[in-house]
């Protein structure tokens, strides 16, 4: 049964960061169920088959991918070579096929050896992002400075756009890192910032680049993008969002969206 969710669960964001307070609507409805194989889905990227989507399993899964169609059928499987899945958390996918594989999941704070994975699909060969935050000084940092976990990105113009997932309950900040989508070794440095009091679980960017999305545990917050920058500037609109452990997030159209769960439930979201 679909749910009808308008934008009036936000107030303390739309109050904060003057989010549009539209009327739209959007229907939430399930969809389908993960195969077997997708044990906790943890992240999605567009496949070139409009009806599928890519995913992965959460931490310590099998370092492969899975195409899964919106209803839930499993449609392929592929093994990255030269990747292992310490915690991968997220996907991201370019115009030239290439998908990329967040193993940025950092728990604990102490991770040295954050890596996107760049999967070539036409060659089937795999080059490794590698990175540091350049604000983080201590591995782990001290309980207020608990900011270096990260579950969602997306890639925009040979860019990849990070955004943290806070765990300080006071100093509730989400950071935006920009990392270069080339192989290579990197220090990043945060761009921007915004207060949310929800961690971060997911994001996307719609296929015209207008605008993007971030998921996080209870809300869905959307921002529009201007002069090809990616910042938190442009709020657009915040609803409610509940549906058990939701962590990934996709925009299927300029308009609609697929968010998957690591309960296996797959669910449209759907613009009215």
């Amino acid at each position: 049964m679909a749910i009808k969710t308008v934008f009036c669960n936000c107030n303390s964001d739309h109050k904060r960061h003057h989010f549009e307070k539209s009327r739209s609507h959007y229907t939430v409805q399930k969809i389908g169920t993960m195969p077997a194989a997708v044990a906790e889905s943890s992240g999605l990227a567009r496949s070139i088959n409009p009806k599928a989507f890519w995913t992965h399993n959460d931490s310590g899964g099998k370092n492969e991918i899975y195409e899964v169609s919106h209803t839930g059928q499993l449609l392929n499987t592929i093994q990255i070579s030269n990747a292992k899945n310490l915690d991968w958390e997220d996907l991201a996918e370019d115009l030239a096929g290439n998908i990329y594989i967040g193993d940025m999941g950092n728990n604990n704070h102490n991770r040295k050896d954050l890596t996107i994975y760049k999967f070539h699909q036409e060659t089937n060969q795999t080059e490794k992002i590698t990175f540091q935050y350049a604000d983080q000084n201590a591995f782990p940092p001290g309980p207020e400075n608990l900011n270096f976990d990260c579950e969602a990105f997306f890639y925009y113009k040979d860019n990849l756009y990070l955004f943290s997932k806070n765990y300080n309950k006071k100093n509730q900040f989400v950071k935006l890192y920009q990392l270069t989508a080339q192989a290579g070794t990197y220090r990043i440095a945060p761009k921007d910032s915004i207060q949310i009091n929800a961690p971060v679980t997911a994001a996307d960017i719609s296929p015209d680049g207008t605008k993007f999305v971030l998921l996080t545990y209870g809300k869905i917050l959307i921002f529009n993008i201007a002069a090809q920058q990616i910042d938190f500037s442009k709020p657009a609109a915040c609803f409610r969002f509940v549906r058990k452990q939701a962590e990934a997030i996709l925009f299927i159209n300029n308009q609609d969206l697929i968010v998957t769960n690591e309960q296996g439930e797959i669910f449209k979201i759907a613009s009215r």
